[in-house]
């Protein structure tokens, strides 16, 4: 099968990056007055998340380093819900592949499913928290505001999600997923997140957002009190500076690498167009069919969000931990994201197939898109077929020729190369 060549280009985004996210974090624990809130020998449970978020190891080492300074006992706890394979064990490897170890960062981890439940909220959803963070004098909510895979609202990933569904272990997440199918994500995030904060030591959050190079765009200690109305304002700005795709319409979009590092659901369905839940919101990008090709190592081999893809290889189907997998997605209440595509033995036969499926257009004339994965898509491969919209376009930069698909002797992609 003839396939269009393919052209290298490269976005340009808007969006600030912090030089030395050691200094910014001391600057702002310092302005929102930490030590007056945390005294010697008390001891700080910090929040350490499943996601690929850049800088963390730095980060939570300075939050450690403040804290010790202050003559406190901060310690990690995994805050991750199902993820890990829900297993104790299973989220304190997450970390390390992450480089979140104690002595990276300078404070031991304290991992566990083990739960306390704190109460009940006005609708009568149970509320649960981590037990070695509810017993800490304090607890620190490390996290990345972003938009969520799956949700549209004013709150979606960030500080409120932390403490309801990475610090609720598998009970929580597992409940909470259940009640938004009756209620909303909205509601139940705030009314969980509300009563946490009233019975929960919550001491402060360090919100993170990142740029569309996947750089620490901004960091920012928010007070407890603050979460909400806070983080409602810097969703707005994570979405200005969130990566995205250079064209809204594709008939093929061939992502590299998927993997609970790089997305809660494997890859951004907010880069890609695939929510699962919306408020209709989400009419951007189309993407006729979507080639997962890769999982990263980081995920551990959990492949939940396999199923927004439309196609895959067999080695990708032979990497999965279907365990970890499912109880992801089931906790999650999106069994469809653990489904298995529609799979070949080689990436040619892969994109054979795919393109066989999208309209009447020859495959020469198709519309191709690849990205290493929806995180780093500042570099992205195009093709021909996109030259009549490449005109004009400030923000894109054409940095190489137009070339076959590099396709080894097995019939398989080389890797996606360059920044």
């Amino acid at each position: 099968m003839a396939y269009p060549k393919m052209l290298r280009v490269r976005q340009r985004f808007d969006g600030p990056r912090v030089a030395d996210v050691a200094s910014a974090v001391r600057a702002e624990l310092g302005r929102i007055g930490v030590a007056q809130r945390i005294r010697p020998g008390e001891t700080v449970a910090i929040t350490a998340g499943s996601r690929g978020i850049t800088n963390i190891a730095p980060i939570l080492r300075a939050v450690v380093g403040v804290l010790r300074e202050l003559g406190a006992d901060p310690f990690l706890v995994p805050a991750m819900g199902s993820h890990g394979g829900a297993t104790a064990d299973g989220q304190r490897q997450v970390l390390e592949s992450y480089g979140i170890t104690a002595s990276s960062t300078g404070a031991p981890i304290r991992s566990s499913m083990d739960v306390v439940r704190v109460g009940d909220t006005e609708d009568g959803i149970p509320v649960y928290f981590d037990r070695n963070a509810h017993g800490a004098d304090h607890v620190a909510v490390v996290g990345r505001v972003k938009p969520h895979t799956g949700f549209c609202g004013e709150i979606e990933s960030g500080l409120m999600k932390m403490m309801m569904i990475g610090l609720g272990k598998q009970a929580g997440a597992s409940i909470y997923h259940r009640a938004i199918v009756q209620h909303s994500f909205d509601r139940i995030i705030r009314t969980v997140g509300r009563l946490i904060l009233a019975r929960c030591p919550i001491a402060f959050g360090l919100a993170i957002l990142e740029n569309g190079y996947d750089e620490t765009a901004k960091i920012e200690a928010v007070p407890p009190d603050l979460f909400e109305s806070r983080e409602k304002e810097l969703l707005r700005l994570a979405k200005q500076w969130m990566p995205k795709l250079p064209f809204d319409r594709a008939d093929l979009l061939i992502v590299d690498q998927i993997g609970k590092n790089i997305s809660g659901a494997g890859m951004d369905t907010n880069v890609i167009g695939r929510k699962h839940v919306t408020d209709g919101s989400n009419g951007q990008p189309r993407i006729t069919r979507v080639f997962a090709r890769e999982l990263t190592p980081e995920t551990h081999g959990n492949a939940a969000g396999i199923g927004l893809a439309d196609f895959t290889t067999t080695r990708l189907v032979r990497s999965m931990d279907y365990h970890a997998t499912v109880v992801n997605c089931v906790t999650a209440t999106h069994p469809a994201a653990a489904v298995t595509p529609v799979h070949f033995e080689t990436d040619r036969a892969v994109i054979d197939a795919a393109l066989s499926t999208v309209g009447l257009q020859p495959p020469e004339e198709c519309r191709i898109l690849r990205i290493r994965n929806t995180l780093q898509v500042a570099d992205v491969d195009v093709s021909e077929t996109y030259q009549s919209e490449l005109a004009g376009r400030d923000d894109l930069e054409v940095i190489g020729p137009a070339r076959e698909m590099p396709f080894d002797a097995s019939g398989n992609l080389l890797p996606f190369a360059g920044a």
